[in-house]
């Protein structure tokens, strides 16, 4: 597989001759002739002076800093000068505020200068945590090949990471495998692809498609909060109910979020985004599709958006890989100082001898904690069915939306009915019984505002999506104007006072 030079990836993705370079001249350790050898035979065959490339350029008219590896001068390997000009790049953008690009390409550690080589990772593993820590995107572009201790570090600390098609990304390269334990990797382990399906990499993108992801994700994370609010929004605050059918029974409402023609996240996200970048997986090996993470943009307000995907769960009930990945998104929020929207749309989370051997219940607990104590603002969308604890562990927010036939209860109403009446077909008795509607959510003070359908959302998914979004978009609009520590307040106050009236 051709080798995609540093200074291309550069050129490709910055505005035409923007790119300035921050690099200084290296000094090397001595170590010898043989090395210093290898260091001029190296500097002569890439055109480069050390195995990365550092500097800012514009993107799309943005500043923003740049660094490279360039597995020409000795296979992209990181050495003490090499590691030394990665860093001072990196606090550099972090002292400038500048969103950082990597794009790591090497074999990993510099194999001839040994262990004091190998403990640069450390330093480069801090210098980027702490441009993470002062809220600047850090945008990773993975080239073939990356391996080793660069996979280790700075090529696996991005808030959105890809890489590009067909490219060999492990941790042990795999000529090393072969020595050590006598057998090479099976065949597609340390392929991108593979990865990105199994949620390592948020996806695969091949370098002409990366200046537009950039462009997207940039704006999503770094564009001024200007949320657009609807005309009809005259005051501020919860409490709105409009044109809602407050006479339809529960079961109504359970039947209209079954309809297979509702829409659902997909559809919402398609009628009412103005961008969605989507983030695979919790980054550490596990993928489970039926949530789905990602970065989004509506009508001026940008957010990390955590949502449930009623069509993958048509074949497969919300595991506990879903819920840790929802956790990665509120650290993200927190991280990017982005609010947090949620989409609660489940029939259930796996009940499974799987799902009680992965922790559900943990999970659960885990994912409804760190919502409910998110600082960043948090509104939550129940769009239909909120069944269980699958569909509480999103729901914890500053404000929370809901569609007309939305609803909230602890089980299934027919799964409620075989409790108490040891059948089924009591279900909608149960359904009423629970007070599971939107309208008596919000009676109850568990929802602030119901979007209406007209008369059901699967007959006019674009028009509904976009009242479900618009809505979202004015309390955002509230939340954001408002103190954090207030705001905090209010939210402690909202559920420590649900259902005492």
């Amino acid at each position: 597989m051709t080798r995609l030079p540093a200074l291309e990836v550069l050129t490709t993705v910055l505005d035409p001759g923007s790119f300035r370079s921050w690099d200084q001249p290296v000094t090397q350790p001595q170590l010898g002739e043989e090395y210093a050898a290898a260091l001029r035979k190296a500097h002569e065959r890439s055109g480069v002076d050390e195995a990365v490339i550092t500097g800012e350029g514009l993107l799309d008219g943005r500043r923003v800093a740049v660094v490279a590896g360039e597995f020409a001068f000795l296979a992209g390997s990181i050495g003490l000068a090499a590691s030394e000009r990665l860093t001072v790049a990196i606090e550099r953008a972090t002292q400038e505020g500048l969103p950082l690009l990597a794009s790591p390409s090497s074999g990993g550690t510099r194999m001839q200068e040994g262990t004091p080589a190998f403990l640069q990772m450390v330093k480069i593993g801090q210098a980027v945590m702490a441009h993470r820590q002062a809220g600047l995107p850090y945008l990773v572009y993975l080239r073939h090949p990356t391996t080793g201790g660069v996979l280790a570090s700075w090529g696996s600390l991005g808030h959105l990471t890809v890489a590009e098609p067909g490219a060999l990304v492990g941790f042990l390269g795999p000529r090393v495998r072969e020595v050590i334990h006598g057998e090479p990797f099976p065949d597609g382990v340390q392929v991108a692809e593979n990865l990105a399906r199994r949620g390592v990499l948020d996806g695969v993108v091949p370098l002409e498609d990366l200046r537009g992801l950039a462009i997207a994700a940039l704006h999503v994370l770094t564009a001024p909060q200007e949320p657009v609010r609807s005309a009809s929004r005259s005051t501020t605050g919860p409490a709105r109910l409009p044109g809602v059918a407050e006479e339809n029974s529960a079961w109504a409402s359970v039947e209209a979020t079954r309809r297979p023609g509702r829409p659902g996240l997909r559809e919402l996200l398609e009628h009412s985004a103005d961008i969605f970048i989507p983030l695979r997986g919790t980054g550490s090996g596990e993928s489970d599709l039926t949530v789905i993470l990602g970065l989004a943009r509506f009508d001026g307000v940008s957010c990390v958006l955590v949502g449930q995907d009623r069509r993958a769960q048509r074949d497969a009930y919300l595991g506990p890989a879903a819920l840790r990945v929802a956790q990665r998104g509120f650290q993200l929020a927190e991280e990017l100082s982005l609010p947090v929207v949620t989409v609660i749309d489940t029939p259930g989370a796996d009940l499974s001898p799987e799902g009680e051997e992965g922790g559900m219940a943990g999970e659960i607990a885990r994912t409804l904690g760190a919502l409910a104590t998110v600082r960043v603002p948090v509104v939550s969308i129940v769009l239909g069915e909120g069944t269980g604890g699958g569909a509480l562990a999103l729901m914890p927010a500053d404000r929370t939306v809901c569609a007309e036939h939305g609803w909230i209860a602890p089980l299934p109403p027919e799964g409620a009915s075989a409790i108490v009446h040891r059948s089924g077909e009591r279900a909608a008795e149960m359904a009423e019984l629970h007070r599971i509607r939107a309208v008596d959510l919000f009676r109850m003070g568990a929802v602030d505002e119901i979007v209406p359908e007209h008369p059901d959302a699967a007959d006019e998914p674009h028009a509904f999506s976009q009242r479900v979004a618009q809505a979202v978009v004015d309390h955002l609009a509230d939340l954001l104007a408002m103190p954090a520590e207030e705001r905090l307040v209010m939210r402690r106050a909202r559920y420590r006072n649900l259902g005492s009236d």
